[in-house]
């Protein structure tokens, strides 16, 4: 428990963190920042890691001088676009294995089902779609391997919607980051990010069980 509440405490004050590993470690933040986005993307065991707000306060941080934004949005792309490629290949390799495991404390199957069915209904367009939806873009490319979605097919997605998503985010957060009633509101802006990001995943679920109950009724 006191673990989940510091992860929740450095997501809703990811702004004092970084500022403060900024102070602390200098260039080699860029380094903790592509580990950050790459693991998040890559490794589907610490998906929940916070990429949008990350992201968005990077953007806030390089308005205000403390980061390079344009060498920030070439690391991030290229960790969103590495962390992608190396869940394929897992997904590839390893993948029909873990879709018979059975849910754990560390892997909750309902994610990578509901990967599956956005894959299956969007196609390799899932690989873009899925960078702005937490949790399912850590499965998108795992689901992508496992259905064997040719390399050079899936490479272009990533690519597309790896730096799609850090441009948005990074420029948001540059031009808007540092207005006075973001930097007072910021545990409620990160909220909002998280909740306006699940928002496809919600309305997908709500689809699903009105559908059901039209098929009993």
């Amino acid at each position: 428990m006191e673990l989940t509440n510091q992860i929740i405490d450095i997501i809703l004050n990811l702004d004092i963190y970084l500022g403060y590993l900024i102070n602390l470690f200098g260039p080699l933040t860029y380094l903790i920042l592509f580990s950050v986005v790459f693991c998040e993307t890559g490794i589907i065991l610490i998906s929940f890691l916070p990429g949008d707000s990350l992201i968005f306060i990077v953007g806030a941080l390089s308005a205000g001088g403390e980061l390079n934004l344009i060498l920030s949005i070439i690391i991030l792309s290229i960790a969103a676009i590495l962390g992608d490629t190396v869940n394929y290949h897992i997904g590839k390799y390893i993948g029909p294995k873990i879709f018979n495991k059975e849910s754990s404390r560390l892997f909750n199957k309902k994610h990578l089902i509901e990967a599956h069915d956005f894959y299956e209904k969007y196609g390799g367009k899932t690989i873009i779609l899925a960078r702005f939806i937490p949790i399912i873009r850590a499965f998108a490319p795992f689901v992508a391997g496992i259905g064997l979605m040719p390399y050079k097919k899936f490479l272009s997605y990533n690519v597309i919607g790896g730096i799609t998503w850090v441009l948005i985010f990074t420029l948001i957060g540059y031009f808007f980051g540092n207005l006075p009633i973001v930097k007072d509101n910021f545990s409620f802006l990160v909220i909002a990010i998280v909740v306006i990001s699940g928002l496809p995943i919600l309305l997908q679920l709500i689809m699903k069980r009105k559908k059901k109950i039209d098929n009993k009724s």
